[in-house]
């Protein structure tokens, strides 16, 4: 048996919204979008991030948004990109910090407050 990583899901409440702020000011491409199932994958490479659209008067799924979602996107140079990212109006929860493991790590809230990581060497 093989076992590829298709898609990592990150849930949004407003999700032509989300998929403008993930599309145009981190700058993915978009590989699917579907406004009336709500789902949209942008290409990161090997496997897909997945905007997956919530409905919020439904408690359980309301609760999927707005939380570290340990999805960690590996850029060349963490700096340029945590640079350019806040030019644009990305909101930081920390900037760029050496880890003792020898990466750099910084992460970001996307407009739903769900917390995404910058990881490079």
């Amino acid at each position: 048996m093989e076992y590829k990583l298709n898609a990592v899901r990150v849930f949004v409440t407003d999700w032509e919204r989300s998929l403008a702020f993930y599309s145009e000011t981190l700058g993915m491409p978009i590989a699917y979008s579907g406004a009336e199932m709500g789902w949209a994958e942008l290409d990161t490479g090997a496997a897909h991030l997945a905007l997956e659209r919530v409905d919020t008067d439904d408690d359980e799924s309301a609760d999927l948004v707005g939380r570290f979602v340990a999805v960690s996107l590996q850029v060349d140079d963490v700096q340029a990109t945590y640079d350019e990212l806040r030019s644009r109006g990305v909101e930081f929860v920390s900037g760029p910090e050496r880890q003792p493991w020898g990466g750099t790590l910084a992460h970001f809230r996307d407009l739903d407050g769900n917390v995404l990581t910058l990881v490079g060497a």
